[in-house]
């Protein structure tokens, strides 16, 4: 009976002890799971928030990149339409004035003087008919006279020192009027006169007056870099601008020739 009563205790005490082990912390972890689900959900509905904010910051940020792409387009245009065209690119160059026009308005007062001359002999037939005669005789010596007499040299030395000059003119007039073969210069290939053509610029006399600032703004146009100065293109334009085919020859003897580019 005693042994019975023992082993109930100790049954009571397995029970007892069994509860505080087992019991006890399976309701505090049935607690912990649940405030870690909530958490967990809480969790959830945040990251879907944040997603969904993310999501919406993607969207601006693509609707402002686009904004900016236009912008600059915009800006971009604005700016070439703004940049003025070089002054001395887009003049027109100077028509040189022709040597000839000197002689042509002196010729009229050549024959105010055979007037008067007609007249004088008139007057004096109608005056007095017996001198007539002595006049006709004088006036036939004075003719002869001067045409015996030797012409002076420096008749002869003007037509000649006055043909070279009007030769580079009209060869300079011709230049100017019609488009040049840029090509010609050392440096400039059939790209370079393309790029040179949508700039305006198509006769030597336009790059023969180039201004420093002229070059630096085709140069930071066309992308070159001290090329201009580097290949002496004003002065080689400057001697075909002005005829000098000679003077070019000599200085640039490779001009022309398929080393342009």
């Amino acid at each position: 009976m005693a042994t019975f009563f023992y082993m109930l205790l100790a049954l009571l005490a397995g029970v007892l002890v069994g509860w505080f082990i087992w019991g006890r912390p399976r309701g505090e972890l049935d607690s912990d799971m649940g405030r870690t689900r909530s958490e967990r959900d809480r969790l959830r509905i945040d990251a879907d928030r944040l997603t969904r904010e993310l999501e919406a910051c993607r969207g601006a940020r693509a609707d402002l990149e686009r904004q900016l792409a236009e912008a600059q387009g915009a800006k971009t245009g604005a700016t070439k339409a703004a940049i003025p065209a070089p002054p001395a690119l887009m003049a027109a160059p100077a028509k040189p004035t022709p040597a000839k026009t000197g002689p042509a308005k002196s010729a009229p007062a050549k024959s105010g003087p055979a007037k008067t001359t007609s007249k004088k002999p008139a007057t004096v037939k109608a005056a007095a008919a017996p001198k007539a005669s002595a006049s006709k005789a004088s006036a036939s010596k004075a003719s002869a006279s001067q045409a015996s007499a030797p012409k002076p040299p420096a008749s002869k030395a003007a037509p000649k020192s006055a043909a070279p000059a009007a030769k580079k003119a009209a060869t300079a007039k011709a230049a100017a009027d019609k488009a040049s073969d840029l090509r010609r210069l050392i440096g400039i290939g059939p790209t370079n006169e393309r790029l040179l053509h949508g700039l305006g610029v198509t006769t030597y006399a336009q790059i023969a007056a180039w201004t420093p600032a002229d070059v630096k703004r085709i140069e930071e146009t066309l992308n070159f870099d001290g090329r201009i100065e580097r290949e002496r293109w004003i002065e080689q334009a400057k001697l075909l601008a002005a005829g000098d085919e000679e003077e070019f020859a000599r200085r640039f003897p490779t001009a022309g020739t398929g080393s342009n580019s």
